[in-house]
């Protein structure tokens, strides 16, 4: 799959992310919980596989980059964890707390997905430009 193709596929995903998030307030509650498990099983299957391959991009790309997609596995990790202390039921100040707490993680991970993007964004154009390089250099043999 070409570059430019992956980044058409992140910003379609972002779309998708975007309208369920706005569909999300319209919605009933159970309705809403059985998206949220669904969205989390898709989310973490997803977090397995940058796992799986933050493990081959270390051998193939900058081990820095293979540490950012391990460190964001074991974050996605994390925040699913403090998640699931949500499932019980609890009174109106914890509820809240906790409500602002799962804000704060939406927050972040999009805050970390904008930078991702730019990144991404970034690399894609280094690397057709280094493709470009090499094309010409090998056009001069």
């Amino acid at each position: 799959m070409a570059l430019s193709d992956r980044l058409t596929e992140l910003a379609k995903r972002a779309k998708e992310a975007e309208d369920r998030s706005r569909a999300a307030a319209n919605e009933a509650r159970e309705q809403l919980r059985s998206e949220v498990e669904g969205a989390s099983a898709s989310a973490r299957k997803q977090a397995d596989e940058l796992a799986q391959r933050g493990a081959t991009a270390q051998v193939k790309a900058s081990d820095w980059w293979g540490q950012v997609q391990n460190d964001w596995a074991k974050h996605v990790a994390t925040v699913r964890d403090n998640l699931k202390s949500f499932k019980a039921e609890q009174d109106a100040d914890v509820a809240q707390l906790d409500a602002d707490l799962a804000t704060a993680d939406a927050n972040a991970a999009v805050d970390f997905a904008l930078s991702a993007v730019e990144e991404a964004e970034y690399t894609v154009l280094a690397a057709t430009l280094a493709q470009m390089d090499a094309d010409a250099a090998a056009a001069k043999m």
